[in-house]
């Protein structure tokens, strides 16, 4: 819809503007979700700052942003508001071991599981929690269901809305950042859209004096540098076992935000990261932010969008974008708190424009009802829940579609050889799925007395398919009928019980796999 990616090649000029950008839109962002997880601003902002910096540094994916997310915010609070937010540090320090253990066994690379519209729900339904959450800023303070300056990719929220001439104002300013993020670029691209869109509608607040929300009504970023602290926690096995549940959540839903994203920038970068290097580092990231006092966190999809589209590409955009940050911390807080929040909403609702795949609206009516069920799900799914339940919903649905599309390919057919006997052909895989229907395809009764059954076409795949060779042995047996079972693979024959001696095998011809099997192991 927006053409928003003016280099596809890393420069430094790009990378640190991008990085100024970004860094400007993580102010808000940060101290949203601080507040979200009931803890201090600067917790928020020294979680985005560390974690930031680390990923840019030793993380798979250049140009990818990280930093304090809603998705993560929302299973803190429950921990912070039972036990404090020591235990909050120490359960983001397990998280992060947990992560780096798992790109240690190199498990990043079963997001490859993921099916493509699962990745298409994810980026849509993303896209809407994104716009919905900045219907907060829309709200009056103080009112019922307004929420102080939230960009939280986690909730719908209930807004009081604004009314008379500070909603017009809101909107006028939220319409000129758009509007200059998207012509701009026809004219220059000297420096990143959204940055001139930045300081252009915060030069006019400040020089009119217009009555709008900015920054500093959210909170005072105001700080020091962030100092190395162990979480003053009893180190006994009651408290990990009280950590042990929310690190484990965190660290889940962290590497799955992170590692769709990075397919994410990888699609508009038409580049490659590494999933397994990815989550060593957000591991060490939050291993590190844990003992700096911050609330750990993983990729953000929205700040990555906004860095793409700024024209950052390499690993000095995340890290400028984070000393930026940590700039505003420490001298340059008065001035960015000056910032109006409408230029922040701008910048995020171009995100939401420039992530969301248009495209599904013209191609779900040609996918198949399964695909375009799946894509819906999960962006609902999403919008409702968070990220994690959402994929692994979409997942799961996928793979009952699959399964049930496969249980119907397999097929039989008879035939009588020259020498009397009846042959079964199979062809198909044999699954959990299919075996009900292999079952129905036989009938002892109707065989002649010597029966083949020739697997050749077939594959058997995992234990139920050899119960179902066991049982179908079985009946021929009770049957009176002699049974051979041809091309079937050595693994077969060694799990089969009830079958036994009657398995015939052609070691030439024999197929060569493995059945998945624990017996075999």
């Amino acid at each position: 819809m927006f053409e928003l990616h003016p280099s596809k090649v890393a420069t430094v000029k790009n990378d640190v503007l991008s990085g100024l950008t970004v860094a400007l839109a993580l102010v808000p962002e940060a101290v949203a979700f601080a507040f979200v997880a009931g803890v201090e601003p600067l917790v928020g902002l020294y979680a985005a700052f560390m974690v930031g910096l680390i990923t840019a540094c030793i993380g798979g994916r250049p140009g990818m942003i990280s930093g304090a997310t809603g998705a993560l915010a929302v299973v803190m609070v429950a921990l912070v508001a039972d036990h404090g937010v020591e235990y909050l540090f120490a359960a983001v320090v397990l998280m992060g071991i947990i992560q780096i253990t798992a790109g240690a066994l190199r498990l990043g690379k079963f997001i490859r599981m993921v099916p493509h519209p699962v990745m298409l729900g994810f980026v849509n339904g993303l896209a809407i929690v994104i716009f919905l959450a900045q219907l907060g800023q829309f709200g009056t303070p103080g009112e019922p269901g307004w929420l102080t300056g939230t960009f939280m990719e986690g909730s719908i929220i209930d807004v009081a809305w604004l009314e008379g001439q500070q909603m017009y104002m809101l909107c006028g300013l939220v319409a000129l950042t758009m509007a200059i993020i998207h012509f701009l670029p026809k004219l220059t691209t000297a420096i990143p859209s959204s940055l001139a869109a930045i300081v252009v509608v915060s030069l006019l607040v400040i020089g009119l004096s217009l009555d709008t929300k900015v920054v500093g009504d959210v909170a005072s970023i105001k700080g020091g540098l962030p100092t190395f602290h162990i979480p003053t926690v009893p180190f006994t096995w009651e408290t990990f076992m009280i950590i042990l549940p929310y690190s484990v959540i965190l660290a889940a839903i962290g590497l799955i935000e992170s590692l769709l994203t990075l397919r994410l920038v990888d699609e508009i970068t038409e580049t490659r990261g590494r999933g397994n290097k990815e989550c060593v580092g957000q591991g060490v990231a939050n291993v590190a932010t844990g003992f700096f006092g911050g609330m750990g966190g993983c990729a953000m999809i929205g700040q990555s969008m906004i860095n793409v589209n700024s024209g950052g590409r390499g690993r000095l955009s995340g890290i400028s974008a984070a000393l930026f940050l940590l700039t505003f911390i420490l001298v340059a807080s008065p001035l960015i708190e000056q910032i109006p929040l409408a230029a922040l909403i701008g910048v995020m609702f171009i995100v939401v424009i420039g992530t969301f795949e248009w495209s599904s609206f013209r191609v779900i009516r040609k996918v198949p009802k399964s695909d375009a069920l799946v894509l819906v799900l999960v962006s609902g799914v999403t919008v409702v829940t968070d990220l994690a339940v959402a994929v692994v919903v979409g997942v799961i649905v996928s793979a009952l579609v699959f399964a049930w599309e496969h249980a119907k390919q397999i097929q039989v057919k008879s035939r009588e050889d020259h020498k009397g006997s009846t042959v079964y052909a199979v062809s198909g895989p044999l699954f959990f799925g299919s075996v009900t229907i292999f079952l129905e395809q036989f009938n002892p009764a109707d065989a002649n007395d010597d029966v083949i059954i020739d697997f050749a076409e077939s594959r058997v795949c995992d234990h139920s398919g050899l119960e179902a060779i066991d049982t179908l042995a079985e009946r021929y047996l009770n049957a009176g009928k002699t049974l051979h079972l041809v091309h079937l693979s050595s693994d077969c024959k060694q799990l089969l019980k009830k079958a036994g001696t009657l398995v015939e095998v052609n070691v030439i011809e024999d197929p060569k796999y493995f059945v998945a099997e624990d017996a075999l192991a």
